[in-house]
C-alpha cells in the first residue's frame, strides 16, 4: 500500500503535488536542489546550472484567476498579469496556506531512481540523494517527478556556420538576467518564442539596434483584451470550446484577422505559415512598437557567421554584431531517471496523458508538470496530481499497457495533426478538454446539465464564463466548499487592482426646456414624413 512518496521539485508543480498527496492521507517528501521554493519562478542573480531561469522583467503571460490553484484564489490585490516576484509571493502565501514547507528538503540533489528488488510486488522506489557531499538512500513507495522543461538550455551551434569565429560575445537566453552590458551594442536575438520577444524588447531599450531573427515567424498577441481587461480571459469559456469545435476554421481566420487589424503581421516580418491555434503564440505587449519605432528589427533566419558581420538567409548581412542571444529552446531530461523510462515516440516522452510511464507493472511513478498548453500551467499540473495520487491509493485504475500504448500513439497522431510540434514543444495538449479528461478519472468534472437543474446562476458563470480551475472542485473527490463562491466572484478580483483612482461618475443635467422642444418637434416632423411618404 502506498504511503511515502517522493516528490522531485519545489516549483508549482512540486507544490501542488505536495498538497495532492497531503489531500489523499499520504506522506510525501520533497527534494530540491536550491535553497527555496518556486522553481522557474524564482530569480536567481547567480543561475544554477542544473536550475530553471527567468530573466528580471518576466511579466507572467496568464492572468491570476486562469493561473491559479483550484483552490486558492489569488489576492484580490495583486495584478492581473503579475511579475515573477509576484507570482512566487503567490506560491509562498500557497505553500503557507496548506503548510507544505515542512515536506521539503532543501538543498537536496536526487541523483538517482531506480526499482527496488521487489518492485513487481511492492512497487517501490530507492531515491539516491545528495546534501552537503554527503549522500543517502531512500525509500518510497511511488515518486512524483516536477523538474519541469526549462532546466536544459538548447544551444544549436553547430547550425550556424562560422560561429566558432564570430568575434563578440554569444550566449543562451537561459544565462539572460537584464539589459546591463547592453548600452549602445548591435545585438541580434536568434528565435521568436516567448523569451526571443521579450529579450529583444528589454535589449532594445538600451541597445543601439536589436536584430531579431526568425526562420518561421511568429503570431504576436497581447495580454490586454477587450476594454483593458486580460485577454485570457475572453475566449475560454466551454461555450467558446464549443462553438470552436464547429466552426474551427471560420473562428481561426477571424481572429488571425483581428490580429493583423492591431498591426499586419506581414507589413512586420512576422507572419508565420502555420495557423494561429497550430503553435503557443507570442505574447508581446510591447515588440509591435518596438518594431514600428525602429529599435527592433525583424530578420530571417542566420546563414552563416563571419567575424564580427552577420549573415541572413536573404542575403543581407549586419556588420560589427556585438552580441548574439541564442533564445532557441530547450532540450528535455530527466538523467536521474532509468533510461527505460525515458523512451520517447518521436518527439514526445512515452508518457499515458502525459503521466504514467505504461510499461510499469506498478503505476507509482508519475511525471507533473511536463505539459504545454494555450492555458497556464498550474490548473494542469494540479490535476494530472489529484490523478497520480488516486492512482496511488488505487482509487483509480489504469488501462493495459497495450491499450495506454494505443491511446498514446492515437494522441499523438491527433496532436500532430492540431499542432505544429517541434523537438522543442512536443508536449503540446487541448486545455480544456485535457483538463475534463483528468478530472474524468479523478470524478472531478463539472457536470453543466446537473448544476442548470441545482444553481442556474453558477451553470451559466461555468458555461459562459472562463474556465477558471475552481470549476474542478465543485464536485467529487476533493470538493472545495469555496468553490461557487470563487468562481462567482472571479470578476471582482480581475477589477480589484485597477482601483488605483476613483473615477467619479459624469453629472447628468436635467433636460432643458428647449432639449424638450427640440425633442418634441423632431418626433413631430418624423411623424408627418412617415404620414407622407408610408400612407
Amino acid at each position: 500500500m502506498v504511503q511515502r512518496v517522493a516528490v522531485i521539485g519545489a516549483g508549482p508543480s512540486g507544490l501542488t503535488s505536495i498538497k495532492a498527496c497531503l489531500d489523499e492521507g499520504l506522506n510525501p517528501t520533497c527534494f530540491d536542489s536550491s535553497h527555496d521554493i518556486g522553481g522557474l519562478w524564482r530569480f536567481k542573480e547567480k543561475p544554477d546550472p542544473v536550475q530553471a531561469n527567468i530573466y528580471q522583467s518576466v511579466v507572467i503571460n496568464s492572468s491570476k484567476e486562469m493561473m491559479s490553484f483550484s483552490d486558492f484564489p489569488p489576492p484580490a490585490e495583486l495584478p492581473n498579469n503579475m511579475h515573477h516576484s509576484e507570482v512566487l509571493l503567490y506560491l509562498r502565501l500557497y505553500a503557507k496556506a496548506f503548510n507544505l514547507l515542512q515536506h521539503i528538503h532543501f538543498q537536496t540533489t536526487v541523483l538517482s531512481v531506480r526499482q527496488t528488488p521487489d518492485f513487481a510486488v511492492t512497487g517501490q522506489w530507492e531515491v539516491e540523494t545528495e546534501r552537503e557531499g554527503q549522500r543517502e538512500t531512500h525509500v518510497f513507495d511511488a515518486v512524483m517527478v516536477c523538474t519541469g522543461h526549462f532546466t536544459q538550455p538548447h544551444l544549436p551551434l553547430s547550425d550556424f556556420t562560422g560561429i566558432e569565429s564570430f568575434e563578440g560575445r554569444y550566449f543562451h537566453s537561459w544565462e539572460y538576467r537584464n539589459a546591463d552590458g547592453m548600452e549602445g551594442k548591435r545585438v541580434v536575438v536568434i528565435g521568436i518564442g516567448n523569451s526571443g520577444g521579450d529579450i529583444a524588447v528589454d535589449i532594445s531599450r538600451v541597445a543601439e539596434k536589436v536584430y531579431l531573427s526568425t526562420r518561421s515567424g511568429a503570431w504576436v498577441v497581447s495580454r490586454v483584451g477587450q476594454r483593458g481587461f486580460p485577454a485570457d480571459l475572453f475566449g475560454t469559456s466551454r461555450m467558446h470550446l464549443m462553438i470552436n469545435k464547429v466552426f474551427s476554421s471560420w473562428i481561426n481566420r477571424m481572429l488571425e484577422k483581428n490580429l493583423n487589424e492591431a498591426f499586419d503581421h506581414k507589413l512586420y516580418g512576422l507572419k508565420p505559415k502555420h495557423g494561429l491555434f497550430a503553435q503557443i503564440p507570442v505574447v508581446n505587449d510591447d515588440l509591435p512598437a518596438r518594431i514600428i519605432s525602429g529599435r527592433v528589427q525583424v530578420k530571417p533566419n542566420v546563414k552563416e557567421f563571419c567575424g564580427s558581420s552577420v549573415v541572413f538567409t536573404d542575403g543581407s548581412v549586419i556588420n560589427n554584431v556585438d552580441v548574439v542571444v541564442f533564445a532557441t529552446g530547450y532540450n528535455y531530461s530527466f538523467p536521474f531517471l532509468p533510461s527505460a523510462l525515458q523512451a520517447k515516440s518521436g518527439y514526445r516522452l512515452l508518457l499515458y496523458k502525459h503521466v504514467f510511464p505504461p510499461a510499469l507493472t506498478q503505476p507509482t511513478l508519475a511525471v507533473v508538470g511536463f505539459v504545454y498548453s494555450f492555458g497556464a500551467v498550474n490548473p494542469l499540473a494540479e490535476m494530472q496530481a489529484r490523478w497520480a495520487t488516486r492512482v496511488f491509493k488505487g482509487l483509480s485504475t489504469l488501462p493495459s499497457e497495450e491499450r495506454m500504448i494505443k491511446e498514446i500513439q492515437k494522441d499523438i497522431k491527433t496532436m500532430h495533426q492540431s499542432f505544429a510540434c517541434s523537438e522543442r514543444y512536443p508536449y503540446q495538449v487541448d486545455y480544456i478538454p485535457y483538463l475534463d479528461s483528468l478530472a474524468e478519472q479523478v470524478g472531478a468534472r463539472p457536470n453543466i446539465l446537473w448544476l442548470l437543474m441545482k444553481d442556474p446562476r453558477l451553470a451559466l458563470r461555468v458555461w459562459l464564463g472562463p474556465c477558471t480551475s475552481y470549476q474542478y472542485r465543485l464536485t467529487g473527490p476533493g470538493q472545495w466548499v469555496g468553490a461557487r463562491q470563487a468562481i462567482l466572484t472571479q470578476w471582482e478580483r480581475v477589477i480589484q487592482p485597477f482601483r488605483t483612482r476613483e473615477v467619479p461618475e459624469p453629472e447628468t443635467r436635467p433636460s432643458s426646456r428647449l432639449s424638450i422642444m427640440v425633442t418634441f418637434s423632431g418626433v413631430i416632423l418624423l411623424y408627418c414624413c412617415y404620414n407622407k411618404f408610408c400612407i
